[in-house]
């Protein structure tokens, strides 16, 4: 059992600490899926883009893509969301409302991850976009005072030669706010070592590697990221419950789990939120990081990934302080940001009526 688990506590508490208010890092939040809905609908009426009823009605669509059809209809409404971010005016907008929903959400340092061969076309070019993008990440920082890198991920759906070209961009622009280089997309398709070469290179110029593996794949997919790709962290990465002796790998060398529960419900990797084995990764040793994934498609946030770890897994607060502790340490803020962070945790965790000593 986790040295944070009260195994006597009950999972509901009345006087509950407020998640929002507990400082914590978001590791796991992709450009367009970051968008609010009605962001969308206003972009869509200026640029004249028709959405279909599933990204117009106000809900969140209804998704499940553990089989190709699915996965299909989940790309088209999100290049339908994508199409819509037009014009750098689009894609300031686009950061500072993340930032803002960020800080809304007591998340004090922000990793976003963007694939800029999707924006280039309209905005003149990578190099153009990734400008636009850096700019607008610096301006939403002094707005929000959240703290905000950018993590250039390739498509493991494109040639692998587009990924080295990425992989380059992005360290190119390591001293301007690009920390890490990640790989996107089904990991049903393809191999994770054909990528291995553009890894390296994201490696060499100092950025960490943090490809998506074990969602719609299984523990086999968590391995190639490791093996293949040297992963410091993996995007989901919840798969790798499936094997005990890949957990232990995975905690003994420390990767980050980049755990988004509500989207792997949304996506049908899980049936309900109480089948996502946050607590078994936990248990086991693995540091998770929890990330909202694509809010726009899912319907909620940071802070709710919080709320279902209290309400489906029933972590304590200890715990939950525990995870936000563990997404600061995952994350590439500078140490006095981290420090902070982390004493802001402390510090929620003493304010008010303190859970059960833990056993």
């Amino acid at each position: 059992m986790s040295p944070y688990h009260d195994g006597n506590a009950p999972h509901h508490r009345s006087a509950a600490r407020d998640v929002r208010l507990l400082p914590k890092a978001h590791l796991h939040l992709h450009f367009t899926g970051s968008m609010r809905s009605a962001t969308l609908l206003e972009l869509a009426d200026k640029h004249g883009v028709h959405l279909p009823e599933a990204l117009s009605g106000g809900e969140p669509p209804r998704l499940r893509a553990t089989d190709e059809r699915g996965w299909f209809r989940f790309q088209r409404l999100y290049d339908m969301a994508r199409s819509c971010l037009r014009t750098p005016d689009d894609l300031r907008r686009l950061v500072r409302e993340a930032a803002q929903e960020d800080a809304r959400d007591g998340s004090g340092w922000l990793e976003i991850q963007v694939d800029p061969t999707s924006y280039a076309p309209r905005l003149g070019g990578l190099i153009p976009t990734m400008e636009i993008i850096l700019d607008a990440v610096d301006e939403a920082s002094r707005e929000t005072g959240v703290g905000i890198r950018v993590l250039v991920a390739a498509n493991r759906m494109k040639h692998p030669l587009e990924a080295r070209t990425l992989a380059r961009l992005a360290v190119r622009y390591a001293d301007r706010g690009v920390i890490g280089f990640g790989l996107s997309n089904d990991e049903r398709r393809g191999f994770a070592r054909d990528f291995d070469r553009a890894f390296a290179i994201a490696r060499a110029g100092g950025l960490i590697a943090a490809p998506h593996g074990g969602e719609l794949a299984g523990p086999s997919s968590v391995r190639d990221c490791l093996d293949d790709l040297r992963a410091d962290r993996v995007g989901h990465g919840v798969r790798a419950a499936e094997d005990p002796a890949l957990l232990a790998r995975l905690a003994e060398r420390a990767v980050t789990c980049e755990v988004c529960p509500a989207s792997n419900v949304a996506l049908g990797v899980y049936d309900k939120a109480e089948d996502v084995p946050l607590r078994t990764l936990f248990e086991a040793g693995v540091p998770v990081a929890l990330g909202a994934d694509d809010p726009l498609l899912f319907g909620s946030r940071l802070a709710d990934q919080y709320e279902l770890a209290r309400s489906a897994h029933g972590f304590t607060d200890a715990e939950l302080a525990e995870l936000a502790r563990q997404s600061v340490r995952a994350s590439r803020a500078p140490r006095e940001v981290r420090e902070r962070m982390l004493g802001g945790i402390d510090a929620w965790l003493g304010d008010g009526e303190a859970d059960p000593a833990p056993v």
